[in-house]
């Protein structure tokens, strides 16, 4: 037996090793799944993942990577969940949009992803009840802040259970992969935006249409020899396009930060962040002074945006994050005094906050 073939039967037996252990730990999620039937629990728990994901890096020697060892422990914990009953997933669809790659990155492969053609109709089909859970985009890293997805927030009851990084590389796609052959360019106008510095260098004629989504700009392109679209890798092989040109955004560290939604937020993991929102009056002075119990408490405020409340002209609605979570003593006590100076305050939910730029 020659060297290779010894070492090909070492990981055949590493291989059964491994497959009897993921079935053990299988058999063992069902077990807690039934537990937590008996308790009327979720079968998602955010924060045990976090835990799981934690552990994983923590003890992680090599060669693998941690990204790579998180990613495969992702996929392990998903097709577990999946044997306890399906985990039904909304989100900014169709199929291959970032949206849907972000939801796949959090929840795993075995979740029933279900399409919504709004990010309205992604607030509906949870509030409803007919998904447990809904990922939608809040902010790119160079373009800002998602504004609709705010201005729902306004009107619906949803929490805030989760937040997930993704880095986005933007491509140009088309039947024929030419770019002599490009007539007119369909994008998302995100899309547009993250490219329009390429775009004006190198297809500076070229007609750019507004379509719904990365992936419906993709499927019309798939249907068009002379038009192409920004979009993503997991829609060229969906719409069988080929590459005109790739990673063609201005910025080359370009991430878009998603929210997964649900009725309930996470329990306490001990390296959270909660959201906020709040509206208050207009007199000098007044933002600083709401925000001052903050400070004094030590309390990190990561991201404040504003948005006009379109209920009375010139009052607006601010929309906060900040480090830690609702059940920590300081800052549930600084949030009751914020309260009590406001017109109207809603807690959006209290989460685990990513580890990285790369969500992991």
């Amino acid at each position: 037996m020659s060297k290779l073939e010894k070492l090909r039967k070492g990981i055949d037996r590493i291989d059964q090793e491994i497959l009897k252990l993921l079935n053990e730990r299988a058999s063992a999620a069902i077990e807690i799944g039934k537990e937590k039937r008996g308790q009327n629990a979720a079968c998602y728990s955010p924060e045990r993942e976090k835990e799981v994901l934690e552990n994983v890096a923590r003890l992680n020697q090599g060669p693998l990577s941690t990204e790579a060892l998180k990613g495969l422990y992702r996929e392990i914990m998903s097709a577990s969940r999946s044997l306890e009953g399906p985990l039904k997933v909304a989100y900014f669809g169709p199929l291959a949009t970032f949206t849907h790659m972000a939801a796949i990155r959090h929840f795993g492969s075995s979740a029933d992803f279900i399409p919504a053609d709004s990010i309205k109709n992604v607030f509906e089909e949870v509030d409803s009840g007919r998904t447990g859970f809904g990922v939608v985009p809040i902010e790119n890293s160079n373009e800002g802040v998602v504004n609709y997805t705010l201005d729902v927030f306004v009107d619906s009851d949803l929490k805030i259970a989760g937040e997930i990084m993704l880095e986005i590389s933007q491509n140009l796609l088309s039947k024929s992969g030419e770019p002599g052959k490009v007539k007119r360019i369909y994008s998302f106008l995100p899309a547009t935006a993250q490219c329009k510095g390429w775009l004006e260098k190198n297809m500076p004629a070229v007609q750019v249409i507004e379509a719904s989504s990365t992936a419906k700009a993709a499927e019309i392109a798939s249907r068009d020899d002379e038009a192409a679209a920004i979009a993503s890798e997991a829609a060229a092989k969906l719409y069988n396009l080929k590459f005109v040109a790739r990673d063609i955004q201005d910025g080359k560290h370009n991430f878009t930060r998603f929210l997964v939604i649900s009725r309930d937020h996470p329990k306490r993991t001990g390296r959270d962040k909660t959201s906020i929102m709040f509206s208050i009056k207009d007199r000098p002075g007044a933002l600083f002074d709401i925000l001052s119990p903050l400070r004094k408490a030590g309390i990190n405020l990561t991201k404040i945006e504003s948005r006009p409340s379109k209920r009375k002209a010139w009052e607006y609605i601010f929309f906060t994050d900040m480090q830690g979570h609702i059940e920590d003593k300081p800052l549930k006590k600084a949030i009751e005094r914020i309260k009590r100076d406001c017109l109207y305050l809603k807690i959006l939910g209290s989460y685990p906050m990513v580890d990285d730029d790369k969500g992991a």
